[in-house]
């Protein structure tokens, strides 16, 4: 079992920048892909970036290519989302997720593994 807690969500300006967190407790974290995707009211969860459990291989939405950047450090088993120049589009509750051995997966279905969430708020 893994245990994966989103935290660093808030309210911002369009074009500031926050970082969120997923640390993840259980397993040895350094085998598990992570994936980040998030939720707007009365939306799908949708694919934000993903990592590979290597940390080879990461993949991004085309909505925030350029904007936002995943990272792992493994010795704090936790994996980062760095967002920046936010939109109000941005704003969705935020949610990690883990696959062990994974790649950097666009779906929801590859990971076994989720958080419960952070809001991210954007405002115009």
């Amino acid at each position: 079992q893994v245990q994966l807690v989103e935290s660093g969500g808030g309210l911002v300006q369009a074009g500031a920048s926050l970082r969120l967190s997923c640390a993840a407790s259980g397993r040895t974290f350094s085998y598990y892909a992570v994936g980040w995707f998030r939720q707007a009211p009365g939306k799908e969860r949708e694919f934000v970036t993903a990592i590979s459990w290597s940390a080879s291989t990461t993949d991004s939405a085309d909505s925030v290519k350029g904007r936002f950047t995943i990272s792992r450090d493994n010795a704090k088993n936790t994996v980062y989302l760095q967002m920046n120049r936010l939109k109000p589009e941005d704003t969705a509750v935020y949610y990690c997720a883990a696959a062990y051995l994974g790649t950097a997966a666009t779906t929801t279905r590859s990971y076994t593994y989720w958080g419960q969430g952070t809001q991210v708020t954007v405002s115009s």
